[in-house]
């Protein structure tokens, strides 16, 4: 068990390990179709994302959201799924550091990244 599905066990119980991989999938694809119709909707581009503060935070949280439900993903499912490049997204989960992030990679993840998730995962839940 990893260190974080241990820490939360530990201190919520069965709770925060309540989701199936599968639910998991679907909360992600579900964040990331909110984050692109959010980019859509509001023509945002990658330097809105690199000098605006309120979309930075705006799309930070759905990453977050992304990236803590890819982290919880048991290995053997990562494994099943490697075609998505999953260390992409498990490794952006300590967001929560806004002084030290790099909003470049930030916004190609937003740009870049999310459209090709959305459409692996379409394909994963057919």
């Amino acid at each position: 068990m990893s260190f974080l599905r241990r820490w939360c066990y530990e201190r919520q119980g069965e709770s925060c390990l309540k989701y199936s991989d599968e639910q998991r999938i679907e909360k992600i694809l579900d964040y990331a179709e909110q984050l692109q119709q959010y980019v859509k909707k509001h023509n945002l581009t990658k330097q809105n994302v690199l000098d605006d503060y309120v979309v930075q935070w705006t799309v930070t949280t759905p990453l977050r959201l992304i990236c803590n439900h890819a982290y919880m993903l048991t290995k053997e499912y990562k494994e099943k799924t490697s075609q998505i490049k999953w260390s992409s997204f498990s490794g952006l989960k300590l967001m929560h550091d806004y002084d030290a992030l790099n909003w470049e990679i930030i916004a190609d993840v937003v740009f870049d990244e999310i459209p090709v998730l959305i459409k692996q995962l379409q394909d994963i839940l057919k």
